[in-house]
């Protein structure tokens, strides 16, 4: 099957949000989230002169 010009013209790609595409930034968020808190664990720790 062939398509005309017109045809072809009127095709609309899948531009929804999926939700694997939810899952994947809710797990980029929660990554982010966790070196930011790793970090600020790490800094105060290094402020306060205390270690693990």
């Amino acid at each position: 099957m062939k398509l005309e010009n017109a045809q072809l013209i009127n095709i609309q790609g899948g531009s929804s949000i999926t939700s694997g595409m939810l899952n994947a930034i809710s797990r980029i968020i929660d990554s982010i989230m966790d070196v930011g808190r790793s970090l600020g664990t790490a800094i105060r720790m290094i402020y306060s002169n205390r270690s693990c």
